[in-house]
C-alpha cells in the first residue's frame, strides 16, 4: 500500500517514514494544538479548510509524489485469548485465597479479592468471571487482574437478600469458587444508579428524581494530589451533581503537563506494552471515581477522545477491545459511573461508525448494571436513534443558538437531551470558550425550560494553565452559584421533570398544564406581562430574577386574564404555581 491524495493525515502521520514527509515541508504541524483536527483531513481537503497554511499546486504534488514511493505495510491486528492450560492439573480446583465481605448494602461495591497466579501475563492469558445469583436470577460479571497476584472481581447486587456466586477461570486455582452474602438495605443517600424515566428526564433507581446539573473537568484526575484534592475541595460546595471526565489523558491547548500515571506499563508510544495494564493508573482513577461518589457526583467517563500524543486514540482493534473489558471489569459495579464512548467522536480519524459500534456493544454487554450509555460529537451528531444510547450527549453546532433547539431534538430522538457542551464560561481566545457568565446561566435556563439539562464548563486564563475545564482546581466565574439556584427552582418543580409547553412566540415556557408553569424571558426585558389562563383555576405568581438570584412572590392571587407587572430587565422568569 502507498499512500495518495485520498489518505487521511493520521494514516500518513502514524508512518515514521510519512511523517518525516509532512514534517519537512510542513513543519508546522509539529507542535499543532490542533493536530487532532488535522489527522481526520485528507492533504487536499486540510488545504482547502485552512487558508492560513495554504500549500501551493507545485508543493502539493511534490508532497504527494514523494509519500506515493513510501511502502506502507497493512496493520496487522491478532487479539490475544487466554492460555488454556494456565495452569496445569497439579493445582487444585478453588485452591486460591480468597477475602469477601459477609454482606453490603443494596447498589454497594461487593468485591471478592483472590490471591492467585502471576506467571506469564495475567492480563491476557487468564480469564475469570463470577456468576452471582438470586433466587433463580443470575448475572455474570467479568474479573480482573489487579497486579501482584491479585485478582478483583466486583458486583453491584441490586435486590437485598442472599446471594451466592461461583467463579469460573482458565487458571484451575481461580475456578469453582463459591460463597454467599447478604444484601442489606441501602444506606442514606444510598439511591441506586441514574436510569432513563419518564422519556426525557432522569431519576435514580429507587425512583428519586434527578436533575443532571453537569460540568466539565476532562482530565482532573491526571494532574496530582495536591491540585485533585483542590478540585474535590470546589466540588464539595458547587452545584453540580455530573462531572464529564477522560480515562486517558489530554494533550491540547493549556495541557502541555505529563499525567502521574500511565495506562499501560512502558514509556513511550513506541513502547507502550498494550497487554500490560498499570494496575496504578487504575487504581488511582477508581479511587478518585468513588470520591466522586461521596459527593453525590456522577462519573460520565469519557472512554476515548482524539486529543492524544502518547497513542492511546490510535489503538488496534483488539487493543481497543481489551481495554474497555478490562475497564468495565473494574468500573461497573460503582453505581454513579455513566459511559461515554467518545468526546468529540468525529475527531477521532481511526474509528468509522462500525467500530463505534462494536465499541458500544462491547461496553453493554460486559456492564451487567446497564449504566446510561451515550457519545459526544464536534462537528455532526452521532445517530441517537441507536438503541444503545439511552441519552442524547450534545455538543453546539452553533456559535451562538444551541439550549434553543432542545425541543427540536427532543421531539427528534424521543430521549433526554444532555448538552453537556453549551460553550465555557471565561477568556480564552477561542469563541468555544469565551462566553460570559450572563450568557452560560441563559442557556442554562433557555434548555431547561425546553426540556433539556445543560452543561457547565470554565476557560478563565491561570498563570499555569491550570483551567477548570480540563484541569480543575478553582473556580473563577459568575456562573455556578446561578446555575446553584436554577436547581433549586428545576428540584421544586413537577416532579415528572420540566417538560416545554405551547408558548407564545417570544418565550419559552414548560410545567404541567393548568398546574405549574415557568417563563423565561432570556435577555429580553419587558416592564409587563399579560396572561390569559384558564378560568377557575388559581395561582400564586413568582417573578424571578435569575442573575440576582431573587424570588418576588406577588401578592393575591391569580386566575383568567391578568397582567403582572416585570422589572424590565433582561433573565426575568414567572412562575405560576396552582393553590
Amino acid at each position: 500500500m502507498t499512500f495518495n491524495e485520498e489518505s487521511k493525515i493520521g494514516q500518513i502521520w502514524a508512518s515514521p517514514a510519512g511523517r518525516a514527509v509532512l514534517l519537512k515541508y510542513l513543519p508546522h504541524l509539529k507542535d499543532s494544538p490542533f493536530l487532532s483536527f488535522i489527522k481526520k483531513n485528507t492533504l487536499p481537503s486540510y488545504n482547502a479548510f485552512n487558508p492560513a497554511w495554504i500549500i501551493a499546486p507545485e508543493l502539493m504534488e511534490t508532497i504527494l509524489t514523494e509519500l506515493s514511493l513510501i511502502e506502507v505495510e497493512a496493520e496487522t491486528d491478532e487479539d490475544i485469548t487466554p492460555t488454556v492450560d494456565y495452569e496445569n492439573d497439579t493445582v487444585a480446583l478453588g485452591s486460591a485465597t480468597t477475602k469477601a465481605p459477609d454482606q453490603i448494602e443494596k447498589w454497594g461495591v461487593y468485591e471478592l479479592t483472590l490471591q492467585g497466579p502471576q506467571h506469564g501475563n495475567p492480563f491476557v492469558d487468564v480469564s475469570l468471571e463470577a456468576e452471582f445469583s438470586f433466587e433463580g436470577r443470575v448475572v455474570r460479571t467479568l474479573g480482573f487482574y489487579d497486579g501482584q497476584g491479585i485478582y478483583r472481581i466486583r458486583f453491584m447486587p441490586d435486590v437485598e437478600g442472599t446471594w451466592t456466586y461461583s467463579t469460573n477461570s482458565n487458571a484451575r486455582s481461580l475456578s469453582g469458587l463459591t460463597g454467599k452474602f447478604i444484601c442489606t438495605a441501602p444506606t442514606d443517600g444510598n439511591h441506586g444508579p441514574v436510569r432513563v424515566k419518564n422519556t426525557f428526564h432522569f431519576a435514580y433507581e429507587d425512583g428519586t428524581p434527578y436533575i443532571p446539573v453537569g460540568t466539565t473537568s476532562y482530565v482532573w484526575t491526571h494532574q496530582g494530589d495536591e491540585l485533585e484534592e483542590e478540585t474535590l475541595a470546589t466540588l464539595k460546595s458547587a452545584p453540580f451533581n455530573k462531572m464529564r471526565m477522560c480515562v486517558f489523558p489530554k494533550s491540547y491547548q493549556f495541557n502541555a503537563n505529563e499525567p502521574v500515571y500511565y495506562p499501560y506499563e512502558g514509556s513511550a508510544p513506541e513502547s507502550w506494552d498494550y497487554t500490560r495494564f498499570n494496575p496504578a493508573f487504575f487504581q488511582h482513577l477508581e479511587n478518585r471515581i468513588a470520591d466522586l461518589g461521596k459527593l453525590g457526583i456522577e462519573a460520565d467517563l469519557i472512554l476515548f477522545h482524539g486529543y492524544d500524543r502518547w497513542g492511546f486514540s490510535e489503538m488496534s482493534k483488539s487493543q481497543d477491545d481489551r481495554y474497555l473489558r478490562y475497564l468495565t471489569a473494574r468500573l461497573s459495579a460503582y453505581r454513579h459511573v455513566w459511559w461515554s464512548l467518545a468526546n468529540e467522536y468525529d475527531l477521532m480519524w481511526k474509528k468509522e461508525t462500525e467500530d463505534w459500534e462494536r465499541i458500544a456493544k462491547i461496553v453493554t454487554e460486559n456492564d451487567p448494571n446497564h449504566h446510561l450509555i451515550s457519545i459526544h460529537n464536534c462537528f455532526g451528531f452521532y445517530d441517537y436513534s441507536r438503541p444503545w444510547i439511552t441519552h442524547c450527549s450534545i455538543q453546539r453546532v452553533d456559535v451562538y443558538r444551541t439550549a434553543e433547539n432542545t425541543n427540536e431534538w427532543r421531539e427528534q430522538w424521543q430521549k433526554p437531551i444532555v448538552i453537556d457542551e453549551c460553550a465555557y464560561e471565561g477568556n480564552i481566545d477561542q469563541g468555544w470558550g469565551n462566553i460570559s457568565g450572563q450568557e452560560m446561566v441563559r442557556r442554562f435556563w433557555e434548555g431547561a425550560v425546553r426540556g433539556g439539562y445543560v452543561g457547565h464548563g470554565e476557560t478563565y486564563l491561570h498563570d499555569e494553565d491550570i483551567l477548570w475545564w480540563s484541569k480543575g482546581g478553582k473556580l473563577y466565574g459568575s456562573s455556578p452559584e446561578r446555575i446553584g439556584f436554577l436547581r433549586k427552582i428545576m428540584e421544586e418543580g413537577p416532579t415528572e421533570g420540566l417538560n416545554p409547553l405551547k408558548s407564545e412566540w417570544d418565550v419559552p415556557s414548560a410545567g404541567v398544564p393548568d398546574e405549574y408553569y415557568l417563563y423565561y424571558y432570556g435577555f429580553n426585558q419587558p416592564s409587563f406581562r399579560k396572561y390569559s389562563m384558564k378560568p377557575g383555576i388559581q395561582y400564586k405568581v413568582d417573578v424571578i430574577d435569575t442573575w440576582n438570584m431573587t424570588i418576588n412572590e406577588q401578592s393575591g392571587t391569580y386566575e383568567g386574564d391578568f397582567r403582572i407587572e416585570l422589572p424590565g430587565t433582561s433573565y426575568i422568569a414567572v412562575r405560576f404555581r396552582k393553590i
